[in-house]
């Protein structure tokens, strides 16, 4: 994948389908609009369609003319393919109409009118534009488009929309430009985010207090926690304390097994310890954990209260890899050579232990390939050594393809004074601390020990870039093909993103950083392009997709982190390719469904990467005494304190909608153009109910969002219930020639005898259903 600088643009390029989603490369050729065969947005099945639809006109259509115009209509139906079809459609915004015909440039336009003015009223059924046929100019203009760079066929010659087709798009200091979609939010100091490998496509967040939530595929939240293990977690509200519930991880055959473990601080009095524990699901409820199940797997004596660690992963191989911190205080202080280095101690390592069949005897056992077995002087747990505190390790999936970097150990490892590094951690290696931090020594003595052996990292960067790393994973996902084999990276401290591709013919790692997209970029439904800061942790859910969890005040008692999806604005896969099935499963608890919070900020550049640094999450020194007064961050000049503002978020409101605005609400995994409707009115949304609810209303809605026809008009809250939205509009009866549904005969605003179990919705199409 070329990673390619983007040129100061008279119209930012910003590719985007009809079905407001980024363009694809179809998984075959498309025969009828075959110059969008390599990249565009249609399906064989839609280029299909349109050669019907060419057939149909030709068969409408004289043969004399048609003989002149059939050029004219082929190039015309294609559009629908075309990767900037939205733009050509007026289709960007879903609250707009959507053109029938795509925008003409002038010049082409009245070459067209000239011999066939008469084939618009068989392309499209928009009976003003009929009317216009005989004045060309009046004709001309209203096809036209205000974005002239946009206009047909000269984006087919403009250079700057088509030279970065597809590609991740870098802008001019090599910044990769991403969007983001918000999957969940009021979360407390969101520490960690997995999957339980079993098919049911859940997510289960853990918050540094203790508590682990379930979501569902739809994103709603189960009221029950999973876990609550609140009262046994040793924490605190201070922000940057680095104790907690830490990390979690569930049984490669959690399915068959029902176990889980998981990583938490524990104190009594001013001594502390990290605990892993197995649990087992709830034999009545597959959404919570069996709290008596508890059994303490292993505990380790932390003599400070930072360095925690807190890292759980099982491997291909079935073992439990745990990822412990150095001990804490600063420059690993604990004997001759630090714990890091000290194969005898616990701390400061990569352990893998193996947990199966431990019902009987002893609770773990010691895989017999385990690099130091039989070596008196270290623990046989001890897989690797020499790291001070590693915060986020991932395993790699391998290329979905070739399978190509399967199970590479990726991690990030917070430094002291002057670097942060990610390392690919190995059976038996040396990873340096506190001989060496990044590239550079830290203990000048023990650096120069020729038996040091030790292994520099992949990547590493100074503190003017960030403070604090937190690891990720290397992109292996089925949505975004752009994106395979990129690892993606953060700083909790900085906000930065970042990311690193191996070159697979030195070894040698490229780094970019990512920024959220510029201008139109990121300008889809549904996707933001701004964030809170202090980037805790990053996840993978079952089918491969990336997300990464951040906060804009990072204490465990603050309900301010969201949980947000990864997204490539330049290419997607092919419609139907990643659909999943997820496995049903039996909610005992009330469900809170999802409500997104964030906003796209409309701006004109990347957004810009911050100089200074906000205040440390995990501290070189050890935090105070287990309950301390909060403390403050020092505010930026212009910033009011503790604000925790998004990574380039203006000072100004998004604009209001204007009164009779429609949008749809839908369930994740359908398709644009169905869903629970929802109308702005008298400054807020609301919820439409179904009594009188019927095709002509569903066409007024249908037409608001960009879509010719109304397929359907559905009842009984078919696309979910609006619980948390007022109940605007009843007894809706339209003649499907209004504006709006406001301009419909109603009971009046916020009249209504019904509730939300009857909340009204819609399917819409872009062709005649009734065809």
């Amino acid at each position: 994948m070329a990673l390619l600088a983007l040129r100061a643009l008279g119209a930012a390029a910003h590719p985007q389908c009809l079905d407001f989603r980024p363009p694809f490369r179809p998984p075959q050729p498309l025969r009828f609009c075959s110059q969008y065969s390599a990249f565009g947005c249609c399906t064989p099945e839609q280029d299909a369609a349109l050669a019907r639809r060419f057939g149909a006109v030709a068969a409408r259509v004289d043969a004399a003319m048609w003989a002149e115009c059939a050029g004219y209509a082929l190039d015309l139906l294609c559009q629908e393919c075309s990767p900037y079809a939205a733009h050509l459609y007026d289709a960007e915004d879903p609250s707009t109409p959507l053109r029938t015909v795509p925008g003409l440039c002038e010049d082409y336009c009245l070459d067209m009118w000239q011999t066939c003015r008469g084939l618009f009223r068989h392309l499209s059924p928009d009976r003003e534009l009929w009317a216009l046929e005989g004045n060309r100019a009046k004709l001309c203009r209203s096809l036209s488009l205000d974005d002239t760079d946009y206009c047909f066929p000269r984006l087919l010659v403009n250079e700057n929309l088509n030279s970065n087709l597809g590609r991740v798009v870098a802008d001019a200091e090599g910044c990769l430009q991403l969007c983001l979609e918000e999957v969940a939010n009021g979360l407390r100091n969101p520490v960690a985010m997995v999957h339980a490998r079993d098919g049911t496509h859940r997510f289960f967040v853990a918050e540094q207090l203790g508590l682990v939530w379930v979501y569902l595929p739809d994103r709603s939240r189960l009221e029950k926690p999973f876990l609550n293990i609140s009262r046994a977690v040793l924490t605190s509200p201070w922000e940057g304390d680095e104790r907690g519930f830490l990390g979690l991880a569930f049984h490669p055959s959690f399915r068959h097994n029902g176990k889980l473990y998981v990583y938490y601080s524990v104190g009594v009095g001013f001594d502390e310890w990290i605990r892993i524990s197995e649990f087992r699901v709830s034999e009545d409820d597959v959404n919570a954990v069996d709290h008596d199940s508890e059994r303490i797997i292993l505990e380790i004596e932390e003599p400070a209260s930072n360095h925690n660690g807190g890292q759980l992963l099982f491997g291909d191989d079935g073992y439990l890899y745990i990822f412990t911190g150095d001990g804490g205080m600063a420059g690993d202080p604990f004997g001759k050579f630090g714990n890091a280095q000290n194969k005898s101690a616990l701390l400061g390592k990569v352990l893998r232990i193996d947990v199966d069949r431990n019902e009987r005897g002893p609770l773990y056992r010691i895989p017999p390939d385990n690099p130091f077995v039989g070596d008196p002087a270290a623990r046989p747990e001890v897989y690797a050594f020499g790291v001070r505190n590693m915060w986020r390790c991932s395993f790699d999936r391998g290329d979905p393809a070739t399978g190509a970097g399967r199970g590479r150990l990726f991690c990030g490892d917070v430094g002291q004074n002057k670097f942060e590094e990610v390392d690919l951690v190995e059976r038996g290696r040396n990873y340096g601390w506190r001989a060496r931090e990044g590239y550079e020594c830290y203990d000048r003595k023990l650096c120069a020990n020729a038996s040091l052996d030790d292994v520099l990292p992949i990547f590493a960067y100074p503190h003017k870039l960030g403070k604090s790393v937190t690891g990720g994973y290397v992109y292996r996902g089925c949505e975004y093909p752009n994106l395979n084999g990129l690892y993606i990276f953060g700083d909790f401290m900085s906000g930065r993103l970042m990311s690193l591709r191996e070159n697979p013919e030195t070894g040698q790692w490229q780094y970019s950083e990512i920024c959220m997209g510029r201008g139109q970029t990121c300008a889809f439904p549904g996707l933001i392009n701004n964030y809170y800061p202090h980037i805790i942790s990053f996840a993978e859910d079952e089918a491969g997709e990336l997300y990464f969890m951040s906060t804009g005040t990072p204490s465990a008692t603050v309900a301010r982190g969201v949980v947000y999806k990864m997204i490539d604005p330049s290419r997607r896969a092919p419609p139907g390719k990643c659909q999943i099935q997820p496995s049903r499963v039996k909610v005992r608890s009330r469900l809170i469904h999802f409500v997104p919070k964030e906003k796209f900020i409309r701006r004109t550049e990347s957004i810009p990467r911050p100089t200074k640094a906000p205040r440390r999450s995990r501290p070189t020194a050890a935090p105070p005494a287990p309950t301390p007064r909060p403390s403050r961050p020092t505010p930026r000049p212009g910033r009011r304190r503790g604000s925790g503002r998004r990574r380039g978020r203006p000072g100004t409101a998004d604009p209001e909608p204007s009164n009779g605005a429609v949008r749809l609400v839908r369930p994740a995994g359908l398709s644009p153009g169905r869903g629970r409707v929802e109308v702005f009115a008298g400054g807020r949304w609301g919820t439409v109910c179904d009594d009188a609810w019927d095709t002509k209303a569903a066409a007024v809605v249908c037409r608001q969002l960009g879509f010719l026809y109304a397929a359907r008009a559905a009842k009984r809250a078919e696309f979910g219930e609006g619980r948390g939205l007022p109940i605007l509009l009843d007894d809706v009866r339209c003649t499907g020639s209004e504006r709006n549904l406001l301009e419909c005969a109603h009971a009046g605003l916020g009249s209504h005898n019904c509730g939300h179990q009857e909340d009204a919705g819609v399917v819409c199409s872009r062709e005649d259903p009734n065809l």
